[in-house]
């Protein structure tokens, strides 16, 4: 496929100064787990608005073009986010600690506008693997969060294709989780609509667990950079989950262990772990891992913790058994697990791991001239095992990307038991 040409790169900064509401945030024991880890990065794939359409969203404005009105609505979107147009700041103490809150001085966002030549949606959305040109549709790629200090904390490029463009958003993970991530984006489409306010305002507030102090320190230096991991070639395919067919799991799964209180995404996940073990050349006996990404959203006890909350919630839970054991007691038992791990949470190569949510709001982003086609991520925190999430075009369908070897890759599609549950 061709390359990708930056056309431009701009820092973009709110619309107006940020008011004396939020000036420094800390962060909290969720947000520092990940400084060392990679960003967020999703994106959306629209088709190009009908002539008429782009006549309707410019009449109003006083831009001329698309990428300028998205330019124009990502600024008064970052007023209601002043966090993401700052830096993380760091305090280096004596004791060879440091601590890290967020400098909320608009410093700016990066807004880049790229093209590629001679590719359309279709080139990049049919394939069965997902072609690696769409890492190239993602700014700030190999950055870990820390990064922060120097570099932007968010970073949008959008990207022109043939019949199309592709909206590829990079959000320091230090700072936000994938709850925080799609009500900015989901915040942004509003106002690119004409809105001039949004619907779920972010909370600033920090939350603690009690006795921890404020602010935090922890043994972290900026020499203290790990060495350059690069991983195993991998391969991403996407399988596309109809709402009936995740039912039929979450029926059999429910009535073949005598409950009815495994979810459809755990019977789910179950069917994906048990096929990825199934099709690997592995001892009975060798140690299996799935690890969840679990959001205390909801589920903490006695805590003000708002559903706007704007940070990290998520903390990892990990199931752990035998591959032979696994495959022996096959989805159902797998399922009863996930469902029993996640009900206690109230306060490596055969690993996998599940990230994103098909409950956040990723086909409502309609930026003012109709709902995107697709969900694509990219190469940030990819290893062998990642699975993310994201909700079908179709209500009550889920996609599940899935990043793995490409023998691997292989296998799973030649899985009958598996494949019988997925749509192509």
């Amino acid at each position: 496929m061709a390359e990708v040409r930056s056309i431009s790169t701009t820092t973009v900064r709110t619309v107006n100064p940020v008011g004396e509401s939020v000036d420094r945030i800390e962060l909290t024991p969720w947000d520092l787990q990940l400084l060392s880890l990679g960003p967020i990065q999703k994106g959306l794939f629209f088709l190009k608005p009908t002539p008429s359409q782009q006549e309707q969203l410019l009449r109003s404005t006083t831009t001329t073009t698309i990428v300028d009105h998205l330019k124009s609505s990502f600024s008064r979107a970052l007023y209601f986010f002043p966090p993401l147009a700052g830096r993380l700041g760091i305090t280096e103490h004596d004791d060879s600690t440091s601590s890290f809150f967020i400098d909320c001085n608009n410093a700016g966002a990066d807004f880049i506008h790229a093209v590629v030549d001679n590719v359309t949606i279709s080139d990049v959305l049919d394939p069965i693997f997902v072609p690696r040109i769409v890492h190239s549709f993602f700014p700030l790629n190999v950055l870990p969060n820390y990064e922060g200090i120097s570099k932007p904390l968010l970073a949008v490029q959008v990207t022109e294709l043939v019949d199309g463009f592709f909206i590829g958003c990079t959000m320091n993970h230090a700072v936000v989780d994938g709850s925080s991530f799609w009500n900015f984006i989901n915040s942004w489409s509003e106002i690119s609509r004409g809105s001039h306010s949004i619907s779920r305002p972010p909370v600033f507030d920090r939350w603690f667990p009690t006795g921890v102090g404020c602010p935090i320190r922890i043994p972290f230096t900026l020499k203290e950079k790990e060495d350059t991991f690069f991983p195993p070639s991998l391969e991403e395919r996407v399988f596309h989950f109809t709402k009936a067919k995740i039912a039929a799991l979450k029926a059999k799964a429910n009535a073949e262990t005598g409950t009815s209180t495994i979810s459809s995404l755990q019977a789910l996940l179950a069917h994906l772990w048990v096929s990825v073990v199934r099709c690997q050349s592995i001892s009975p006996d060798q140690e299996v891992r799935y690890t969840l990404l679990i959001s205390a959203r909801g589920r903490l006890k006695n805590s003000s913790l708002p559903e706007g909350y704007f940070g990290n919630t998520v903390h990892p839970t990990a199931i752990t058994t035998t591959a032979g054991e696994l495959l022996e007691k096959g989805v159902n038992r797998a399922a009863l697990e996930m469902n029993k791990a996640i009900a206690l949470q109230t306060s490596d190569q055969n690993g996998l791991a599940t990230s994103s949510s098909p409950r956040f709001d990723m086909y409502g982003n309609d930026f003012g001239w109709g709902k995107p086609v697709a969900v694509r991520s990219g190469s940030a925190n990819k290893k062998d095992g990642k699975m993310t999430l994201f909700p079908g075009v179709e209500e009550g369908s889920i996609d599940v990307e899935v990043c793995l070897t490409p023998e691997k890759l292989v296998s799973m599609g030649e899985d009958k038991e598996f494949m019988e549950a997925v749509t192509i």
